[in-house]
């Protein structure tokens, strides 16, 4: 059976076996349990994380300490702090885990490596890249247009397992509603 990375990678670029191993030589293998950080806020981001296996969310807490949770990720998805790990600067949000995960991760330094020595893993990323923005233009957009039940109608309707995964308090933190206002919304 093949590696879910390379069934991932696979899904855009054709890679030989010789190849795949030359790209898989470039990530760590690493797992983490429930509530684990993989990134705090304040700190430079050094890698990028494939989820093998698990769910984590990207998120900040605002000066009155409330949390607002910018992105679900769950198997087959990448995740980071982007601003930081492009521009080593330093992190404005955590990344934690919600459930025990497996993860993949490359470094930035690797990356760039890989990138140059494989052209076809520059263009896996540029797409990557436009598949991402495509989501968070269409996720700002749900945001300034449509309202509350819209935005969780929209949710539930594009990743379903989410809300058997994750709990409401952390799905009203996305949809940018209070937990009650997630309750009438379920109902």
């Amino acid at each position: 059976m093949s590696h879910p990375l390379r069934q991932h990678i696979e899904e855009i670029i054709s890679l030989t076996d010789e190849e795949f191993d030359f790209v898989l030589s470039h990530f760590t293998a690493v797992k983490k349990r429930k509530h684990q950080y993989i990134v705090q806020e304040g700190e430079i981001v050094n890698k990028e994380f494939w989820i093998v296996k698990g769910c984590l969310k990207s998120y900040f807490i605002d000066l009155n300490g409330k949390e607002h949770i910018l992105q679900f990720g769950m198997e087959n998805w990448w995740i980071t702090d982007y601003e930081s790990f492009v521009k080593q600067i330093e992190s404005k949000t955590s990344i934690d885990c919600i459930e025990d995960s497996e993860l993949l991760y490359i470094t930035y330094e690797n990356r760039e490596k890989l990138t140059v020595a494989m052209h076809k893993m520059e263009r896996f990323w540029a797409k990557k890249s436009k598949f991402g923005r495509i989501a968070l233009q269409n996720r700002i957009l749900s945001l300034l247009q449509n309202s509350s039940k819209e935005r969780y109608e929209l949710l539930l309707k594009q990743y379903p397992k989410l809300f058997q995964r994750v709990p409401k308090k952390m799905i009203a933190a996305y949809l940018g509603v209070s937990r009650e206002t997630l309750s009438r919304l379920d109902s």
